[in-house]
């Protein structure tokens, strides 16, 4: 049965479980979910802008994602060589979500942070990355099967399917 994406929070799921399997050893899971009395490693997960991007030829929209994962460490190891792992399992990821709706990721960028609960400080390392999704019906997909046009001088919103028009025989 093929995934249809519908909203964000699936590419959250997705991410979670493939960084289950990879890192058998590391909590998965977001900020909320963190434990400050665990002393295990965690990846936790964020999405932190959502930003338009360009439709997709079947006429669903763009959500250009942008995706941080942050390891966060309970003692002062460094966290570089898991970042980097986590940077080789990212690159051409797209999570098992179906293609023509989830690019793979983009504009890599890791650093180290620090990440603060309310009892104490961690070490932590952050990856991030921009990942576009589409989302949405499908323009070509019209429900009562009457083809329709739109001329982009003609309307004002070009993304708004009222203002199309059945093409005549």
């Amino acid at each position: 049965m093929t995934v249809v994406l519908e909203k964000p929070s699936q590419l959250v799921a997705a991410i979670a479980e493939t960084l289950r399997i990879a890192f058998p050893g590391l909590k998965t899971g977001l900020h909320q979910d963190f434990a400050s009395d665990d002393e295990s490693a965690w990846i936790l997960i964020a999405i932190d802008h959502d930003e338009p991007g360009d439709r997709a030829n079947n006429g669903r929209i763009a959500h250009a994602l942008t995706v941080s994962l942050q390891i966060v460490l309970p003692t002062a190891q460094p966290g570089w060589d898991l970042a980097c792992e986590l940077k080789q399992l990212i690159t051409d990821n797209c999570w098992k979500l179906p293609g023509d709706q989830c690019d793979v990721p983009l504009n890599f960028d890791g650093l180290p942070s620090v990440f603060l609960s309310a009892t104490r400080q961690y070490h932590a390392w952050t990856v991030s990355f921009t990942q576009t999704l589409y989302l949405g019906p499908l323009l070509l997909d019209d429900p009562i099967g009457v083809a329709k046009f739109a001329r982009t001088w003609e309307v004002s919103d070009i993304d708004d399917p009222a203002q199309y028009t059945a093409l005549e025989d």
